[in-house]
């Protein structure tokens, strides 16, 4: 079996959902997949570089002046904190593959985006990789590609959004860049109906419902905001993810509050979101597009330093969203905004600025987005289509000349 590689990160679940999108994508065409933390490959520098940007994260403005002044532009700041990432990781991944060849290697973080360019880049047997080289794939899932995700040796650069393309060509004129869809899990495409999901959850069909998600970097008095939505008549639903804080901190308030349900880390977020007729998030693209793919409207929160900024404009741009101060109270009163829903389709949020009907048209559900990156992958000689057999309708497909199981999303 052909074997692909997926290199993740460990900052939020931005970069984690789509490694599970990528790798069931891989293995329903029959390969095996392994996935890493580009983080472990800086070995023991790991523990300190996520020191560094957890202070510069805390430290108000301190990660924007290094997201725009530097990585935006590829400051020689950049280019040596690149060049330092990429030496060290390059080795641990070298001798990964070494171990264990690999016929493909997708990147979804930058640290793993420049190993593995400078490993194809190198291509010589000294570099301990037996040819062939295994191909090179990016994706990044922000609107602008800042420095440390490009680099010569890549094959391929996926992207959402034709600014993003022309963010990797500022450093790359002749990259070869594809722009495709965002990934979103199976299940959300599966998500029951909003009857459906509140009868599950215990929620009246005509009551307001909020559902309000942290992403795991704690930038939002999410807890607060939630009471306080629970207060105005408001039923909420809200998922702390991984952050143990703030689950205490929910399920603290929501123990004195009936329409209010706390979430932990949770695989329910497709039933949640069908069951809320709002959204409220930060501007991370996997939050996003996967409540874009349940049909739901988006309350982004305006406190995402650096690329967050950039994502949260890109998201504005694409319809079904308004934005926010990141205070509990900002959040309230937008919410509410937002879900004074009229009989028209729209909202007092909207009709100030839309005009009647733009909800509706701009809340269409987006299509499956495998069938483009399989056309993408095609083009640099990544085959993941298996052969269509002649099956009984009704009747499972019939493996493939390779043994592989037969792929739902043919190349177009």
């Amino acid at each position: 079996m052909p074997r692909a590689l997926v290199l993740s990160g460990p900052h939020g679940l931005g970069h984690t959902m789509p490694a599970r999108s990528f790798r069931a994508l891989f293995q329903e065409a029959g390969w095996t997949v392994s996935a890493f933390d580009s983080m472990s490959l800086l070995g023991r520098a790991q523990r300190a570089g996520q020191g560094v940007f957890t202070a510069l994260m805390t430290i108000p403005g301190a990660y924007d002046g290094l997201h725009f002044r530097h990585l935006r532009t590829g400051s020689a700041l950049a280019r040596a904190m690149d060049s330092a990432a990429t030496a060290r990781a390059a080795r641990a991944l070298r001798a990964e593959l070494a171990h264990e060849p690999a016929d493909a290697i997708i990147s979804v973080f930058a640290t793993g985006a420049g190993a593995a360019a400078r490993l194809k880049a190198e291509a010589t047997l000294a570099a301990g990789i037996p040819p062939p080289l295994p191909h090179t794939v990016v994706f990044c899932p922000d609107v602008a590609a800042h420095r440390l995700w490009v680099h010569e040796g890549t094959d391929l650069f996926l992207v959402t959004s034709q600014a993003a393309a022309a963010s990797v060509r500022r450093f790359l004129p002749r990259a070869p860049v594809a722009v495709v869809p965002p990934p979103v899990r199976a299940a959300f495409y599966a998500a029951p109906s909003r009857d459906e999901a509140r009868q599950r959850l215990g929620i009246p069909a005509g009551a307001r419902c909020a559902l309000l998600i942290d992403s795991g970097w704690a930038l939002a008095p999410v807890a607060k905001a939630a009471a306080a939505l629970a207060d105005a008549g408001v039923y909420v639903l809200a998922v702390a993810g991984r952050n143990r804080r703030l689950e205490r901190d929910l399920r603290a308030a929501a123990a004195s509050r009936e329409r209010f349900t706390p979430f932990g880390f949770t695989g329910e977020v497709p039933a949640l979101m069908a069951a809320a007729d709002l959204v409220v998030s930060l501007p991370g693209a996997t939050t996003c597009s996967e409540a874009r793919v349940v049909g739901r409207p988006l309350l982004l929160l305006d406190v995402m330093p650096g690329h967050g900024r950039d994502n949260l404009l890109h998201e504005l741009e694409q319809g079904g969203a308004r934005c926010c101060g990141p205070g509990a109270t900002d959040i309230r009163r937008a919410a509410l905004a937002m879900l004074d829903t009229r009989a028209d389709g729209t909202t007092a949020a909207d009709s100030n600025i839309l005009g009647a009907g733009a909800v509706a048209g701009q809340n269409r559900r987006p299509p499956r987005w495998e069938p483009a990156y399989v056309a993408a992958l095609a083009r640099i000689g990544l085959d993941l289509r298996t052969k269509q057999e002649d099956s009984t309708p009704g009747q499972d497909a019939k493996p493939g000349r390779e043994g592989r199981k037969e792929n739902a999303y043919p190349l177009p």
